[in-house]
C-alpha cells in the first residue's frame, strides 16, 4: 500500500523535532508478539536510484517476511526525513549522508541496508551552455538540485567547492525532479543541475543536456569525489532499530533479496516488475535508465566503510557546519551491518 503524506506544518514540525530531541529511555527490544507495521518514506519513489523500495513490494518480499510495509512518496527527501524525525515514519529510503548531518544536531539514524555505494546521480548541463566544460565554469550561473538541504544540494556545493567555487559565487536553485527539473534546464531556469535517471536519461535522449559529472559508476565516483560515496539506503532512527530487531532483520532480508534480484537479472526483467507508469510512456528509455545504474547497486546491502568516511570528507567541503563539526562525527555510528550480514545466503 502506498500513500503520500501531507507536509507537516511549521509549528507541528518544530514540536515533533522537539519531542525527538527530548531524552527518553529507549524502548525495550520486542522479541515476540506480532510484527509492527513499518511506514517507509521514499524520496522519489519512481527514481531509479530508489528502485529497491517499490521493487521489493512488487516482488512480494515484504509479504514473504511477514511484514506490513507502507511506502509513501515525496520527491523532496528532506520532507520524508522530517516526517521520520517527527515519528510519522519508521524509516526513509534516501541518502545515508543525512546520518552525519543529523549527528551534528544530536540525532541518531543509521543506514540499515545500503542500496548503493555511489550516488547514482549525474550533473547535467544544458546543451545551450556550450562554454561550460567543468564545474568551475558554472561560477556565476544557476545550478539546480532537488531541494534546499537535500543530498543533491550538498553534493553540488561539494563539487563546486572542489572546483574552487564558493557557494556565494553561484546561485543554487531548488529545481525538483522529473518534468520540473527538465523544464528548468530547457527554459533556462538553470544552466546545470544534479539529477537521477530516468530524468538524466530523458534529457540526453531529447538532446536538451549532456553529462558534466557522472557519479553513477564506481570509477567515475572515485574520480570526482576522491573515493566511493554510499548514498541510496534504508535509514532509520537508532532507537527504533534497537527496539525492533525482528522487524529490522526482516527488512534487511527483504531488501537484500531485492538487491540480489537486481544483480542477477537484466534491466528488462527488472523494469517488467515495476509499475507501468514509472516508464513515463517510454519503456525503452526506462530500461536504459535501469541499465545505466544497475551495476551501481550493492548485491549484499553492506556499506563500504572507506566510502562512509569519504562521505564526511565530501560533505565538509560543501557544508560549513560539517566542516566545523567534522571532528565530532562518529562515522561508524551512521550505519549498521548487523542485519545485512545475517541475511541467509541465496
Amino acid at each position: 500500500m502506498m500513500r503520500k503524506f501531507a507536509p507537516i506544518a511549521g509549528a507541528a514540525l518544530l514540536l515533533g523535532l522537539a519531542a525527538c530531541s527530548t531524552a527518553q529511555p529507549p524502548a525495550a527490544a520486542r522479541t515476540d508478539g506480532p510484527l509492527e507495521k513499518v511506514r517507509i518514506g521514499v524520496g522519489g519513489i519512481n527514481k531509479v536510484i530508489y528502485l529497491p523500495a517499490m521493487l521489493t513490494e512488487r516482488l512480494g518480499y515484504f509479504k514473504d517476511e511477514g511484514l506490513e510495509v507502507q511506502l509513501s512518496d515525496e520527491q523532496n527527501g528532506v520532507n520524508q526525513e522530517n516526517e521520520m524525525l517527527a515519528g510519522h515514519l519508521e524509516g526513509v529510503v534516501g541518502f545515508m549522508d543525512h546520518a552525519y548531518t543529523l549527528q551534528l544536531k544530536g540525532k541518531c539514524v543509521q543506514s540499515v541496508v545500503q542500496f548503493a555505494n555511489t550516488p547514482l546521480e549525474k550533473v547535467m548541463v544544458s546543451a545551450k551552455e556550450t562554454a561550460v566544460r567543468s564545474m568551475a565554469d558554472l561560477r556565476g550561473r544557476k545550478v539546480g538540485f532537488t531541494s534546499k538541504g537535500s543530498s543533491t544540494n550538498a553534493l553540488v556545493n561539494s563539487l563546486m567547492g572542489k572546483a574552487g567555487v564558493k557557494e556565494s559565487d553561484f546561485t543554487g536553485v531548488a529545481a525538483g525532479a522529473g518534468s520540473t527539473f527538465i523544464a528548468s534546464i530547457e527554459n533556462g531556469g538553470i544552466s546545470a543541475g544534479m539529477t537521477t535517471p530516468p530524468t538524466s536519461t530523458m534529457l540526453i535522449d531529447k538532446g536538451s543536456a549532456t553529462t558534466l559529472v557522472d557519479l553513477s559508476t564506481v570509477d567515475a565516483t572515485r574520480k570526482a569525489l576522491g573515493g566511493l560515496y554510499p548514498a541510496s539506503s534504508l535509514y532509520m532512527p537508532c532507537d527504533w532499530i534497537k527496539a525492533h530487531p525482528r522487524e529490522s532483520q526482516k527488512l534487511a532480508n527483504a531488501f537484500v533479496k531485492t538487491l540480489r534480484f537486481i544483480a542477477g537479472n537484466p534491466a528488462e526483467a527488472i523494469a517488467g516488475k515495476m509499475p507501468a507508469d514509472y516508464a513515463g510512456g517510454n519503456p525503452k528509455l526506462y530500461v536504459a535508465s535501469i541499465q545505466e545504474t544497475k551495476d551501481g547497486f550493492t548485491a549484499d546491502g553492506v556499506i563500504d566503510p572507506d566510502g562512509a568516511r569519504n562521505v564526511v570528507e565530501v560533505l565538509a567541503v560543501g557544508i560549513p557546519e560539517v566542516a566545523a563539526g567534522k571532528g565530532r562525527i562518529d562515522v561508524a555510528k551512521g550505519y549498521t551491518t548487523e542485519f545485512a550480514a545475517k541475511v541467509p545466503k541465496a
